[in-house]
């Protein structure tokens, strides 16, 4: 084998070996299993608990510690990437952006969006707020 022929022996080998290192390192797969968002603490203040950056992205919580009817959602607007608001009352998000509508579920009720809100399985354990991606 002269020269040449080893360094793309060599070179080949390194690009095939590398290849599924930078396939993991590039992918943006959030993690898998129950995610702590915050805490119940923050949550019972004002009936809502926003996490911008938590591990599954953002959330959108809502409800009392207490309670069986906790919501939570990606508070990302299907339409143009508002952060939605919950309003008690009416119990819908509302995009202060463009006045979409979603239900309690996530699902549009008013446009201009057109596909509804990612959903969370929701639970309390301990002081601590879990979703997990459905």
């Amino acid at each position: 084998m002269n020269r040449r022929d080893f360094i793309t022996f060599v070179g080949l080998g390194w690009i095939a070996s590398s290849l599924p290192v930078l396939i993991a390192a590039c992918s943006s797969q959030k993690p898998k299993g129950w995610q702590t968002v915050g805490t119940t603490e923050d949550l019972d203040k004002t009936g809502q608990l926003l996490a911008k950056n938590s591990p599954v992205g953002p959330v959108l919580v809502v409800g009392k510690s207490k309670s069986n009817n906790l919501i939570a959602v990606d508070p990302t607007c299907t339409h143009a990437g508002c952060t939605v608001q919950w309003k008690d009352d009416a119990q819908k998000f509302f995009c202060p952006c463009h006045a979409s509508k979603f239900g309690n579920d996530g699902k549009v009720q008013t446009g201009p969006a057109t596909k509804p809100l990612a959903t969370y399985s929701v639970k309390i354990e301990k002081n601590s707020v879990l979703v997990m991606t459905r």
